[in-house]
């Protein structure tokens, strides 16, 4: 595919690229459905699975608190052998062996006639004794009361003040009971609560809210009144309920006149206010709405930034595409030229030769006139062949040699002089500016000749029509990175075009006009010229306007001055 074909259907580029804009348009639509419903999916699953743990966590804590209080009953093996008192002693003693301190008071409430009579254990000795009923137990008392004079059942536990737990032991069956007798005493503990708050709800808590070691959520027992009152916090240091709302709730010590509610049943509900306290939850991210909302977010911008990325590899493969064809034309040009440079020569040299073999061999003007003729493409064989194998160089980052310090001076003066005898003595007004004393360049004096060479070769072949001359000036500049000779090459020529201007140092680049007026040119001489300015350190511009013709500046930084005086000092 040639120049010339890949211009007229640019549009297939383009609509390869809308096409999948397109498509990656549809995508992100489907990804941002997907996304939300991954996310509410996420927000059920993370919702259930909390209220699963809420509800192991609340089954642990009734049974661990419900096994320890009914191993305080004896049976009524023992309560014949032993006595009421005895029994019971016995098997505290029994019970103490294997259990903490759940319980911080333990008595017995015994029926005398309508009044009862509380029998309180002492804890270290295993003894009961005949003790007044606490301020803080009376409301018990008033119910225990009302169910022994058959007063419309169980009356209601308080929310406030300790936490007691009334076990009944029955009598013999009666009729009428549903098989069950009457309640002889009530064994009435009242709950630890330092135990509950600093061993067994941290443990449960920890058990069944953390993953890894780390706990997930924060979380906080309150009495289930209003206001509420904080129990046990997760929080170091909180002192008070956290006012956000929880993300989950569970009751806790769900606790019947009679027992525990649904004790070896099954787990209790997750969400209510039957139990005594309640345990609240809330993620450690804010709330699992927050860290739905954030899981969404960053999917979001992972999905987003991915279709972006697909969107600029897309962009960049077209564009290097595209680069990729404009250079494979160009090489086919280069290649047609360069073969179209070497065959004129190549011919010329042939026809000279064939001459010369024949009768134009006795004739000494002839002989002169195609000897010069033979030298002079032989010095544009040699000029191809040298610009090709610099190119070469440069591709493989060795553009220039070694260096030294040089003289600009000399090296203008001397590329001037080779030009004038190349244009045959055609009437070319050199206007040479060069200013005395130019500090020496460190350089390789044969690449940056011929980068010289090409600049004035380029204002010989496109800047003389219509006007004859050619500009070279230079002089010392002084700049930020320090002093340095600054060489202008200018022309008054039909100029260079603004599109063109950014490509004429591209390799292989030939500008329109060139090729069509079929000047002769490789489009190399431009690209070697910036190769071996920037090779030494310095910098090439080009200003032109349309028949203005065209002004290039070429900088190359000056020699450190030890080099200057050492170099003096040799020539003297």
């Amino acid at each position: 595919m040639d120049m010339e074909n890949f211009r007229r259907r640019p549009w297939l580029a383009w609509a390869s690229v809308t096409l999948l804009g397109i498509l990656c348009a549809v995508l992100a639509v489907l990804q941002y459905r997907w996304i939300g419903e991954i996310t509410e999916a996420e927000r059920g699953r993370l919702h259930d699975a909390l209220l699963s743990r809420l509800s192991a966590l609340s089954r642990a804590f009734n049974e661990q608190i419900s096994k320890s209080a009914y191993a305080l009953i004896p049976d009524s093996e023992q309560l014949e052998k032993a006595g009421r008192e005895g029994a019971y002693s016995a098997q505290y003693l029994r019970w103490k062996e294997s259990h903490e301190h759940e319980f911080q008071r333990v008595a017995i409430a015994v029926p005398e006639g309508d009044d009862l009579e509380l029998l309180s254990l002492n804890l270290d000795s295993a003894q009961f004794s005949r003790v007044d009923w606490p301020a803080d137990w009376l409301p018990m008392r008033e119910q225990l009361r009302q169910r022994l004079a058959g007063h419309g059942g169980p009356g209601q536990i308080l929310a406030r003040g300790p936490v007691l737990i009334e076990l009944p032991r029955f009598g013999a069956p009666e009729p009428g009971r549903g098989g069950r007798g009457r309640e002889q005493e009530w064994l009435v503990l009242e709950l630890n609560l330092d135990y509950a708050k600093a061993g067994l709800l941290p443990e449960l808590v920890k058990r069944n809210l953390s993953e890894g070691g780390k706990l997930d959520y924060d979380a906080e027992v309150v009495e289930n009144a209003e206001p509420p009152t904080l129990i046990y916090s997760s929080i170091p240091g909180q002192t008070s309920p956290i006012d956000r709302k929880a993300d989950a709730a569970v009751s806790l010590l769900e606790i019947a006149p009679s027992g525990f509610r649904g004790r070896g049943g099954p787990p209790p509900p997750a969400t209510g206010d039957a139990g005594r306290w309640q345990l609240r939850v809330r993620h450690s991210a804010g709330s699992i709405e927050a860290l739905v909302a954030r899981t969404r977010r960053r999917n979001l911008a992972v999905s987003g930034a991915i279709l972006i990325l697909i969107l600029a590899t897309i962009a960049s493969l077209v564009q290097f595409s595209r680069r990729a064809q404009q250079l494979a034309a160009l090489q086919i040009n280069f290649v047609a030229g360069v073969s179209h440079e070497l065959r004129t020569p190549l011919t010329v040299i042939r026809t000279a030769a064939f001459n010369l073999r024949g009768n134009m061999a006795s004739r000494p003007e002839q002989v002169q006139r195609y000897g010069a003729l033979i030298e002079t493409e032989s010095e544009k064989l040699t000029a191809l062949v040298e610009q090709v194998l610099r190119f070469s160089s440069a591709m493989a980052g060795h553009v220039i040699r070694a260096r030294e310090p040089v003289s600009v001076d000399g090296i203008l003066q001397d590329g001037l002089r080779f030009h004038h005898v190349k244009s045959g003595g055609a009437p070319v007004v050199v206007y040479k500016q060069i200013a005395p004393d130019l500090p020496l360049v460190l350089a390789d004096e044969l690449a940056l000749q011929q980068a010289l060479q090409n600049l004035v070769d380029n204002a010989l072949k496109y800047g003389t029509e219509g006007s004859n001359w050619i500009g070279v000036s230079a002089s010392q500049s002084n700049g930020e990175a320090g002093p340095a000779v600054e060489i202008r090459i200018a022309d008054r020529g039909p100029g260079i075009p603004a599109d063109e201007q950014e490509h004429i140092f591209d390799p292989f680049f030939r500008g329109q006009r060139a090729v069509q007026d079929q000047v002769h040119g490789s489009g190399l001489g431009l690209y070697l010229v910036k190769k071996i300015v920037e090779a030494h350190g310095g910098t090439i511009q080009v200003k032109s306007e349309p028949m203005n013709g065209a002004e290039f500046t070429i900088r190359i930084p000056a020699a450190p001055p030890e080099m200057q005086d050492e170099f003096a000092h040799s020539i003297d």
